[in-house]
């Protein structure tokens, strides 16, 4: 979940759709479009995190490639975070978050249904300390979490 890169601050807000909808758009002023008449579970990505992302899709140069956030069951609390790579496509019921780096970079992240459950309302950020930099969720519904922060409750 931690990577090495730095990030930079930029202002980015998503522009979110179902997969079978999305498609890459500036999504500067745009804010997550709801998928049913109630308001739709999404996340929010900083803008730091957005600069960091589009730095490790560089790196990894495949063309379309997203970045895959999501939960697993286990860990030491319960659940743990992941933070994949994803080539090609999303999947079909994923929701997709376009973003666009400060370059104009378009930057994507896509999250699974069930997992969007669990990550409702949650903020992927880019931290930078002393000895360690990586993603962090900041995650309003955990409850409890482990000691190395991989891992959490409900």
């Amino acid at each position: 979940m931690h990577s090495s890169p730095e990030a930079t601050s930029s202002p980015a807000s998503p522009k979110a759709a179902t997969a079978a909808t999305a498609a890459p758009q500036d999504a500067k002023t745009s804010e997550p479009a709801p998928t049913s008449g109630a308001a739709a579970a999404s996340i929010s990505v900083s803008p730091r995190a957005v600069e960091a992302i589009k730095k490790q899709l560089h790196k990894r140069g495949v063309p379309d490639t997203a970045l895959r956030v999501g939960i697993r069951g286990g860990g030491c609390s319960g659940f743990s975070y992941v933070i994949e790579f994803h080539d090609g496509p999303p999947r079909a019921r994923d929701r997709v978050y376009d973003y666009v780096a400060a370059d104009g970079t378009p930057v994507r992240v896509v999250v699974d249904p069930k997992s969007l459950v669990y990550l409702n309302g949650s903020v992927l950020e880019w931290e930078s300390k002393l000895l360690q930099q990586g993603f962090k969720f900041i995650n309003p519904q955990e409850k409890a979490s482990c000691g190395c922060g991989h891992s959490f409750q409900v």
